[in-house]
């Protein structure tokens, strides 16, 4: 058993049961990567303006869009975790290194093929190297970390969320030959290529330290005190990142400043880096993640029902809603009289020609919510039904979806 050590005192069976919390949580999650997605396609601030700028945006839209941030940290980390239970399970060291070799590889080639057409339905389409890119890389770096005491691969996680920030002033232009694998590491780039649109957004080397954190802290939803400790966790975490980014030293690439009016001071304050996440977004989003994890054992048994039919079949629900939330947001500008130019290779004008964006191809921020809510409604008579055909049937193709 790769990485196992004498900290693990719950028996493998208690994995099980303790995975329904982290369904709900994954659920939970992708409820609200849902609204972000529809608000790219539907709301000017999906093309026009940030969201998170004091100076363009108001209180609804900024918490519309700040609240997504906890989406990408906690996926990846439960990604870990997730690892880390196969591990406790029993799967040998050889299975698990290349069942995450191989999943990996297939998110970086889903996210290339299915998922790109799913954001332009057009071609040529624009290569959006995001989240699952982000997903498959992690899981290729950590399918060799899992060869290392667990211990170990939570120490280099720590090591590389909380120092990578120290190489900020690197510039890949500086670097020649080698700039495409520092664009590749931890640089933000937007080129063109072959003739195809390439928005890299993700580098993978933060992400790489939030799957191994993921993976050394798995053993923690083994122990029955989980809830205290997440709970510690999550306080250390979110203090750290106030400390921290009151002194504006260290940990995000942009200062937060004073404002005239104390609501801009604290939009500002929280307007920590994405891309790539600095050391104060990861602490200040699993550090609410944590905190709210413990909270999820006393939801209602339906609203539990539902989170965790969304969670326990995650690959599902992200290319399903891809498609629906696309087709939905065409029919609500359909409905509303509202121009199509956006609904095309929406990516490829947000990032290379805001500008093709007609002004009536916007709606209002209470059309994304109700674009949301339908196409939840939508999205999850899909999961339900891959959730029951999981749980029917064993077929080793599945794992992958």
């Amino acid at each position: 058993m790769t990485g196992t050590d004498a900290s693990v005192a719950q028996p493998v069976s208690a994995a099980g049961q303790r995975l329904a919390t982290i369904d709900i949580l994954r659920g939970l999650i992708i409820v609200i990567m849902v609204l972000d997605h529809v608000r790219d396609y539907t709301h000017i601030s999906g093309f026009r303006i940030n969201p998170l700028d004091f100076q363009q945006t108001h209180t609804v839209l900024y918490l519309t869009r700040w609240v997504t941030h906890l989406c990408a940290p906690t996926f990846i980390f439960l990604a870990g975790v997730s690892a880390w239970l196969q591990n406790v399970r029993g799967k040998s060291g050889a299975a698990l290194s290349g069942f995450l070799l191989t999943r990996g590889l297939w998110l970086i080639v889903l996210e290339v093929t299915v998922v790109g057409f799913g954001w332009s339905f057009a071609l040529p389409m624009p290569l959006f190297l995001a989240i699952l890119w982000a997903i498959g890389w992690s899981m290729i770096a950590l399918s060799a970390l899992v060869w290392l005491p667990r211990r170990a691969v939570l120490a280099i996680g720590l090591a590389i969320i909380t120092l990578h920030n120290l190489l900020g002033g690197i510039n890949a232009d500086q670097l020649g030959p080698f700039s495409g694998l520092w664009h590749f590491l931890f640089q933000v780039n937007i080129f063109k290529f072959a003739g195809f649109d390439i928005l890299l957004f993700y580098p993978v080397l933060p992400w790489i330290g939030v799957i191994a954190f993921g993976y050394g802290m798995g053993d923690v939803f083994l122990k029955p005190d989980r809830n205290r400790i997440l709970t510690l966790c999550g306080l250390g975490l979110f203090i750290g990142f106030v400390l921290l980014r009151l002194s504006n030293v260290y940990g995000d690439p942009r200062p937060w400043a004073v404002q005239a009016l104390p609501a801009h001071t604290l939009m500002d304050f929280f307007n920590v880096a994405k891309y790539p996440p600095s050391l104060l977004y990861t602490a200040a989003t699993l550090g609410i993640v944590f905190l709210l994890t413990p909270g999820l054992n006393r939801l209602p048994a339906s609203v539990a029902s539902v989170l965790r039919t969304f969670g326990s079949v995650p690959m599902m629900a992200y290319l399903g809603h891809l498609y629906i939330m696309h087709l939905v947001s065409m029919a609500a500008h359909l409905i509303a009289g509202q121009s199509l130019a956006t609904q095309f290779n929406p990516l490829a004008i947000a990032f290379f020609n805001p500008a093709a964006a007609p002004d009536d191809s916007f709606l209002p921020l209470w059309m994304t919510y109700l674009c949301w809510v339908i196409t939840l409604c939508l999205l999850y008579p899909l999961c339900r039904y891959w959730s029951a055909l999981k749980q029917r049937r064993k077929d080793w193709w599945l794992s992958y979806l």
